[in-house]
């Protein structure tokens, strides 16, 4: 117990300049044995503190920790148990009681007596009751109290100490004493005897005196008497003055108590000021900001921008994160339902303006199509956007403030302009249906046959060769040719329609998506339909040709999104069905209206793919693409036809065949349309299906014919049809055929 005493005074107390008084090996009463000390201990500067402490063993090394301090003041209750046997268990009482058990009834006994000794000491007023002890424990507690105090101040540690050092005069008078005597250290029994007989005669000598001075010892005995009152009258008037210092020393505790709090009062005050301020600034709405949201007039630009800055504030104020404990008080609470009321009649407010404005642009009537005039013409809305675009960041407000809101006027929207892109959108198109003319009611299926095989079709000067990339240059080249001036005019009108729809389209997307806020996506999503899926993925080449995955690839350009790909199609949803519709128009009109509208369609897509891949534009004209790829298909199929079921007069002399020559204008046509477009590939495959046939027929030709020997017919039909790749300059596979 020895070493434990010390290491916990060199562990525990020492730094905290304190000292070990007493201290017991306890465990709690009713829970497994988690051993730990009580400690009672005092503090080395004045005025003393006295402690108890539970200290415990860390798990890990010989290591000990504080757990628990009370003040020796706070104690209140010592309970021992039971004063009748000898038991290891105890209670104290602080706030709280605590049981504890000893690890031995001495060391409860010798731990308890401290306590005593400690409170009899230090504590005047407020002492604890000691209950359920051994009062002769208390008895020699007392007595060794009151020897402890006629000690002087540096004798407070005789009672913990066993062994007194003798001191330096001792120790010289011994060593005299033993140098008077030779025989000292060899025979201790004569120096014993030696002592004895000196001690004897210092006594009779020191009774004598006594004797003889008997009225001096009478003296003394009055004096030691007066002495002993004055003793007494002096130890009352220290324990007051003890007293009134255990009061005067308690009411600095509690003054230091007191300072303590003020303190942490003034630091709480700080705090909360703080706190308060940065909340006031957070939900601060300044009064021109709720006047222009209350108030604002929404037709006047300079009052957008002011709504606008008040409902970015609003929004600001509104999305401020705030501790749950500031949520619940009354004036925040009040704020954020003001902000509330605000937020939605603005949002009612704007809604209304904006709405009744979007039904008012649809109610304007554009700039009326001209039928008669050489081109058709799409109106521009520049003036409406320039109109609504004030309002874009009140939208993107009205987006998070209100979302059903925000989807309704933006389905209002779509339901206004809807009407009159449809009425612009069909007027337009009835007008380049105007300026063709109404051809697709003469083409019949003999004209179209004649079209196919006939030497009386596509103009009779198949011995010029004409070198143009342009269907109007052709028709300056032919002059008056009907066929040739008509495709030059579909040239020309199918031109307009392109230049027209693509600036429309792509202003009205950029548009909805500044004015409405529609995100952009990295990868292109669904466009409605099989076919454009097919198209997207880059395999439309078995029906209609139009891209290469790798091209798809090849796209790094930004692809919108769905939402806004929906919107477009709500607003120019007649587009799709109105190109459609031409499409078919102009392939009855003249089937090879398909090759020029396929390089056309083909090379404006290709060119939106580029510049904005997935518009609703580009995906609209993709689809007619595709249409556009049938046509040319039945186009072809239609010529392998005619050759195919052709029949030569067995009466006449078998000179060109008519598909001969028929194949050299389709060449010649063809040449010029493709010239440069990225769909040489499509007309390539045509050339090769169509001369295969042209040779197997040439020669069905040479057996059946009766005038004219196979060879003839074979030499001049292929010279015919070598001088034509010639002239017009045949890929190099098609002239490996020839």
């Amino acid at each position: 117990m020895t070493a434990i005493r010390h290491t916990l005074q060199k562990d525990v107390f020492l730094p905290h300049d304190e000292r070990l008084l007493g201290v017991v090996h306890v465990s709690k009463a009713g829970k497994k044995k988690k051993v730990s000390f009580l400690c009672a201990a005092a503090s080395t500067e004045k005025p003393v503190q006295v402690s108890i402490v539970n200290v415990k063993k860390s798990d890990k090394g010989d290591t000990y920790k504080r757990r628990q301090t009370w003040e020796l003041r706070e104690l209140k209750l010592v309970d021992g148990r039971d004063d009748t046997k000898e038991s290891p268990e105890f209670d104290l009482h602080f706030e709280k009681s605590y049981k504890w058990v000893a690890s031995n009834v001495a060391e409860k006994s010798a731990f308890i007596s401290c306590l005593w000794k400690l409170c009899q000491r230090y504590l005047i007023k407020k002492r604890p009751d000691f209950v359920n002890v051994n009062p002769q424990l208390l008895e020699e507690a007392v007595q060794v109290g009151e020897l402890t105090r006629t000690l002087p101040q540096g004798g407070e540690d005789v009672v913990d100490e066993e062994y007194q050092v003798l001191t330096a005069q001792e120790e010289a008078d011994l060593e005299k004493l033993i140098s008077q005597c030779d025989f000292a250290v060899s025979n201790a029994e004569a120096f014993t005897e030696q002592l004895s007989k000196d001690l004897s005669m210092l006594d009779g000598a020191n009774i004598h005196s006594i004797m003889a001075s008997e009225e001096q010892v009478k003296n003394l005995m009055k004096l030691l008497e007066v002495s002993e009152t004055e003793i007494n009258r002096i130890e009352k008037r220290l324990e007051r003055y003890e007293g009134l210092l255990e009061g005067v020393r308690e009411q600095m505790e509690q003054m230091k108590g007191k300072d303590t709090l003020i303190q942490m009062q003034n630091t709480n005050y700080k705090k909360l000021l703080s706190t308060l301020d940065t909340l006031v600034g957070q939900l601060d709405l300044s009064p021109g900001h709720v006047k222009a949201l209350q108030e604002g007039d929404l037709s006047n630009p300079s009052h957008i921008l002011d709504c606008t800055s008040a409902a970015e504030a609003l929004q600001q104020a509104m999305g401020v994160q705030l501790h749950p404990g500031l949520c619940k008080m009354q004036a925040v609470r009040e704020q954020q339902k003001m902000f509330e009321k605000l937020r939605s009649s603005f949002a009612r407010r704007l809604a209304a303006h904006l709405n009744s404005v979007f039904v008012q642009q649809g109610h304007e009537m554009s700039e009326t199509l001209s039928h008669h005039a050489l081109e058709p013409t799409l109106p521009k809305h520049y003036s409406a956007h320039r109109d609504l675009m004030p309002y874009a960041e009140l939208m993107l407000w009205l987006k998070g403030a209100d979302i059903t809101s925000f989807h309704q006027l933006a389905q209002v929207y779509t339901s206004n302009l809807k009407r009159l892109y449809e009425r612009e959108i069909k007027d337009f198109f009835e007008a380049a249906k105007a300026i063709l003319g109404t051809k697709p009611s003469a083409v019949d299926s003999k004209k179209f046959g004649k079209l196919m095989g006939s030497t009386e079709s596509l103009g009779k000067s198949s011995g010029s060769k004409m070198r143009s990339s342009s269907l109007l240059d052709i028709a300056d080249h032919k002059g008056s040719n009907p066929d040739i001036t008509d495709r030059a005019k579909f040239e020309r009108v199918l031109n307009s329609i392109m230049s027209e729809l693509e600036p429309v389209c792509m202003v009205e997307q950029d548009f909805i998506i500044k004015f409405f806020h529609l995100s952009s996506d990295s990868t292109a999503t669904d466009v409605g339909s099989d076919e454009e899926d097919q198209i997207e993925e880059g395999v439309v080449d078995a029906d209609g040709g139009m891209f290469s995955k790798g091209h798809t690839e090849r796209q790094t350009e930004k692809q919108v999104s769905s939402e806004v790909r929906r919107m477009m199609s709500d607003l120019f949803g007649t587009m799709e069905p109105e190109l459609h519709n031409f499409i078919n128009f102009a392939d009855k009109m003249d089937p090879y209206n398909s090759m020029y509208m396929l390089v056309k369609i083909s090379a404006v897509v290709m060119g939106m793919e580029e510049k904005d891949a997935g518009s609703y534009l580009a995906t609209t004209l993709a689809t007619s693409v595709v249409i556009v790829k049938r046509n040319f298909d039945k186009l072809i199929q239609a010529k392998i036809q005619s050759i195919e079921e052709i029949k030569v007069p067995k009466n006449k002399r078998c000179g060109i065949l008519p598909f001969v020559s028929s194949f050299e204008e389709f060449a010649e046509l063809a040449e010029t349309i493709f010239k440069g477009s990225e769909r040489r590939a499509d007309l390539d495959k045509a050339y090769g299906r169509m001369v295969r046939t042209i040779f197997d027929n040439v020669e069905r030709v040479g057996l059946e014919h009766q005038k004219t020997p196979q060879d003839v017919v074979l030499f001049e039909n292929y010279h015919h049809l070598n001088d034509d790749h010639a002239s017009t300059a045949l890929p190099k596979s098609t002239a490996m055929s020839v």
